[in-house]
């Protein structure tokens, strides 16, 4: 679900969660989609729990603006 009129309306609250987030070390990365389907946010936690916490915070989710999906990833970094 996407709520145009509430993502306006509670951005400048979202990118300052994430902001907050990032500076505790949370947040690995986040940003739009080009299309305009939305954004992605990569956490950094050590569980599960941790990251669906953050997410239940988070403006847009709490303002019902956004929908949001948690999906454990596991980066690989090639060594060169």
């Amino acid at each position: 679900m996407l709520n145009s009129e509430k993502s306006d309306r509670f951005q400048t609250q979202h990118l300052e969660f994430l902001r907050k987030l990032k500076l505790e070390g949370r947040v690995y990365a986040h940003g739009q989609f080009v299309d305009g389907a939305g954004e992605l946010v990569i956490y950094q936690a050590d569980s599960y729990k941790q990251v669906e916490s953050c997410v239940k915070r988070d403006p847009y989710v709490v303002e019902q603006a956004r929908d949001y999906e948690i999906h454990e990833w596991e980066m690989v970094i090639e060594n060169q």
